[in-house]
């Protein structure tokens, strides 16, 4: 089996899992055999001692053969 690795980062003004999850939506759209995340990095900005916006650094692995799935 081949899998490949891409790293993203993913943005939400919500929450880190939101982050997440825009990060791997937005991998879904070119490739469509994703079939893990590993999170490396979660960060966010700060406005008047306020979260304003989550950010995620991750990893999506996916087969580069459907067929290895």
């Amino acid at each position: 089996m081949h899998v490949k690795v891409i790293e993203l980062v993913g943005e939400s003004p919500s929450n880190w899992k939101d982050a997440v999850q825009a990060a791997v939506a937005e991998a879904s759209k070119e490739i469509p055999n994703i079939s893990g995340v590993e999170v490396l990095n979660l960060t966010a900005n700060v406005k008047n001692g306020k979260l304003t916006e989550f950010k995620a650094n991750v990893k999506i692995a996916y087969a580069d053969n459907p067929a290895d799935l």
